[in-house]
């Protein structure tokens, strides 16, 4: 049993991607070969890795018993060496519009899995295994902070829903203790920013596994 402050599904998925994607929208069609925040990834390849970890999640729990111990035997390729390996890409051609609908799109068929799949179904992570809560949770950090590294290259606000920070941080990072703005937070956690009271972080992890718990 999950509590309200932590719960989260694949609707949340779906609001944060769609938030997500109106926030890049009106962005310079020029700048998107510009770094992604303090990444070595171009924003452009950061929201084609954020295409490719909704779909990847998704694709897990496609399965019936998805493996608990290894990911799914996609074929990976990467467009320059540095740069993110993935197992979708967008067409060059389609600009920036085709990469916020591709993104969209995997994120939508992430929430669509996500509510079908039995709550009970585990999949693999390298963060170790966890259900489908979990996922749902990771899905809304990876769109939560690569979106923010795009903004930050693209020279865009983007300024997320507080209450979803605050879920996803009980979810996910249980040994971070929540003081303050939920947001900032989340970028902390994330090796994003440093806070006043808190060094920036250069390793960070979350908690998906069922069932797993840790200290703040």
């Amino acid at each position: 049993m999950h509590s309200a402050e932590t719960t989260v599904d694949g609707e949340d998925v779906r609001r944060v991607v769609t938030l997500a994607v109106d926030a890049l929208r009106d962005a310079d069609p020029r700048g998107w070969e510009a770094k992604a925040g303090t990444l070595e990834w171009t924003c452009r390849e950061t929201l084609e890795h954020l295409a490719d970890d909704l779909f990847t999640y998704a694709a897990r729990f496609g399965l019936t018993k998805p493996p608990t111990d290894r990911l799914l035997p996609f074929r990976t390729s990467s467009d320059r060496s540095g740069g993110p390996a993935n197992v979708i890409s967008v067409e060059r051609a389609a600009g920036p519009e085709g990469l916020l609908i591709i993104v969209e799109a995997c994120g939508g068929l992430l929430a669509s899995v996500l509510r079908t799949a039995p709550s009970t179904t585990v999949a693999y992570h390298v963060f170790g295994p966890s259900d489908t809560e979990g996922f749902a949770a990771m899905a809304m950090v990876e769109t939560l902070v690569h979106t923010h590294d795009i903004a930050r290259g693209l020279g865009l606000e983007w300024s997320p829903p507080r209450e979803l920070c605050a879920r996803v941080l009980k979810k996910l990072f249980p040994h971070v203790a929540l003081v303050g703005d939920a947001w900032d937070t989340l970028l902390w956690a994330t090796g994003r920013i440093a806070l006043p009271d808190r060094p920036r972080l250069t390793e960070w992890r979350w908690y998906g596994t069922q069932g797993a718990t840790r200290s703040p």
